[in-house]
């Protein structure tokens, strides 16, 4: 069995395309058939295509807020903020009465003061899980993580602060057999 490639011979003829019709100008014809009236449409000129930049969505403002999300140990808060007078509510309480200690209140407020605008936002605060400490980690990390959505240009102070850094450390697991993770029953050899 011989391999036969194609020749221009044996190839099929090209057929011509065939003109484009275009609508008739006519009058119709009187013959009892309906007038058909073939109209083919002709490709359109490409229109010159303009490189536009993607804007950037703003995603993270809804419903006039911007929001960040932070978590320390088994805390989660939910951040919102706006530009406004300086306000800072946490669980629909005042920062005084929510954290007691000054380490905390200290804490809280340290990437406000980081990116100089403690009285230019208002700041709304959901926290829950954990402990007070805990808490206040993770107002730090959502707080930071809003400013930025706020205003790009906070991010470098807020890294420099190291506010926008996960602690991801929790409590480790308790193990069966054991009173805790590492503490294990007193042993006894009798």
């Amino acid at each position: 069995m011989t391999d036969q490639t194609p020749t221009p011979e044996m190839a099929p003829e090209n057929k011509p395309e065939a003109p484009v019709a275009t609508p008739a100008t006519e009058a119709p014809v009187a013959s009892g058939q309906p007038e058909v009236a073939a109209t083919i449409a002709q490709p359109a000129s490409p229109a010159p295509v303009t490189q536009i930049a993607p804007e950037k969505p703003k995603a993270s403002l809804q419903g006039g807020y911007y929001w960040g999300t932070g978590r320390r140990k088994a805390a989660v808060a939910r951040v919102r903020i706006k530009p406004g007078d300086g306000k800072f509510i946490i669980n629909k309480r005042e920062v005084s009465d929510f954290f007691r200690l000054k380490k905390d209140r200290d804490a809280i407020t340290a990437p406000l003061t980081a990116a100089e605008s403690t009285k230019g936002v208002d700041v709304f605060v959901n926290v829950g899980g954990g402990g007070l400490t805990g808490q206040a980690g993770a107002i730090v990390l959502g707080l930071a993580r809003a400013l930025c959505k706020l205003n790009g240009d906070y991010e470098q102070a807020m890294r420099d602060g190291q506010y926008l850094t996960r602690d991801s450390r929790v409590v480790e697991r308790k193990k069966y057999g054991q009173r805790g993770a590492r503490r294990r029953f007193q042993f006894s050899k009798r």
